[in-house]
């Protein structure tokens, strides 16, 4: 028998790639990655593991990816809620940030987002914010996974006085970090809207030269795709493409106003979409076409959103609106069936960050990001199809243990990288500041 290091036996296994649930299996690890998956009396001939999981009651799933979130801003979570969009970020959101934003706001706040999402399976995320040097530093603490955004803007901020600076400053990050195995990087203008043709040029350059992702918010509000026709005479995205921003790097955030033209524009190009159902519907930016975006081809991921439009960072939450909201969006029961949801939290976001070879699925090859999830409980029983229950009934709080890499992240719903005592005394630090600014 070949020694390897965990066996995981669970009652379903959800593989996602190929589709459907795997009873009486085992799943095996070595080296922090995914070695085997297999009946369990092959496990028993052909492997000798170091240790062995048996959970009876639950289900294992790959990592759960958020393939949008502003970490760093769930020190802001709730402060100004039932507020729309611009008036939001205007009245009460930008004031704090210029007042407060700086690397150690970043790094405890990023902190505070990697035990959140850790605690609720989700093991990658696809981080846009300020100082994504702090934040690297914190996902590298955490031992979380994540595509580290380096954001893009025309107006000064305590950040960078300038476009060129907020490239140089992020490009640096980059460097700084690449040796981190978890961690990568894109650049992430932060919306047509706010960036210039010129930079966008600029962007477009150090993408290609560097291979990195574009990511960018796209047409989150009706508002800002007229403003946009009125100036150019195209959309948004169809702006875009002109500068060349657009192909398999792109990654388009909440596309909610987008018509069957821009619809088309990405499929074409092969580019990526991210959902963040929660978000738009707090801020009444609307319901995305999500069926239609799939029937095209595009692929379409989950996002949470920052926790301060969001509240929360829980892709159990966003798999069950965004299958709800696209049955009630077209009057079809059968739209974005929940297989398609959890695809969206899990293998389609992988692909959308780039890092679908590597994770995404529980695939033999691929590292051992991986979540188990207890359907034992008396709100989650009977279980009929493992699947539904996962997005229809299940929540974050059914998650019991979490690898990244093969490494042990949450065991028996307790975190092991972080202190949760000490983060949260630097949480209440940071409530007192920001509650007493006046806006």
């Amino acid at each position: 028998m070949k020694s390897v290091d965990l066996r995981v036996d669970a009652q379903w296994i959800v593989p996602v790639e190929p589709a459907g649930t795997l009873t009486g299996h085992a799943l095996i690890v070595d080296g922090g990655r995914i070695a085997a998956l297999l009946p369990a009396a092959d496990a028993d001939a052909a492997y000798a593991p170091r240790e062995r999981l048996v959970l009876g009651s639950h289900v294992l799933i790959p990592g759960l990816v958020n393939a949008h979130t502003h970490s760093a801003m769930s020190l802001l979570r709730g402060i100004a809620d039932d507020v729309p969009l611009k008036p939001w970020l205007e009245q009460h959101i930008w004031p704090r940030e210029g007042r407060f934003v700086s690397p150690e706001f970043v790094f405890d706040g990023t902190l505070l987002a990697a035990a959140e999402m850790l605690r609720g399976g989700v093991t990658c995320c696809n981080d846009m914010y300020f100082y994504p040097e702090a934040a690297a530093r914190a996902y590298e603490i955490a031992g979380m996974r994540a595509l580290i955004g380096a954001p893009v803007l025309e107006f000064p901020t305590p950040y960078a006085a300038d476009a060129d600076a907020y490239l140089t400053r992020g490009l640096a990050a980059r460097d700084a970090f690449k040796h981190v195995p978890q961690l990568t990087f894109a650049l992430a203008p932060h919306a047509p809207y706010t960036v210039g043709d010129a930079t966008w040029a600029k962007i477009v350059m150090y993408a290609r030269q560097l291979d990195l992702p574009i990511e960018t918010h796209l047409a989150e509000t009706q508002h800002e795709v007229d403003t946009a026709r009125a100036d150019t005479g195209r959309s948004p995205l169809a702006r875009l493409d002109r500068l060349g921003a657009t192909g398999p790097g792109f990654i388009a955030i909440h596309a909610v106003h987008v018509d069957a033209a821009d619809i088309g524009m990405l499929a074409t190009q092969g580019c990526h979409v991210v959902h963040c159902p929660a978000s738009n519907m707090k801020l009444a930016s609307g319901i995305a076409p999500v069926s239609a975006l799939l029937a095209a081809g595009v692929n379409v991921a989950l996002g949470t959103d920052g926790a301060a439009s969001n509240n929360r960072l829980d892709l159990f939450a966003e798999m069950h609106l965004a299958s709800l909201l696209a049955k009630v969006a077209t009057g079809d029961a059968a739209a974005v069936p929940a297989a398609t949801a959890l695809a969206m939290a899990t293998r389609n976001g992988a692909r959308a960050l780039g890092l679908d070879a590597t994770i995404g699925s529980l695939t033999p090859g691929k590292d051992a990001d991986v979540v188990a999830v207890d359907l034992g409980g008396i709100a989650t029983q009977p279980v009929f199809d493992a699947i539904s229950h996962l997005v229809n009934v299940a929540g974050r709080s059914c998650v019991t243990d979490v690898w990244v890499r093969g490494v042990r992240m949450v065991e028996n719903r307790q975190l092991k990288t972080l202190d949760e005592h000490a983060l949260l005394a630097r949480v209440r630090m940071w409530q007192h500041k920001l509650a007493d600014t006046p806006h």
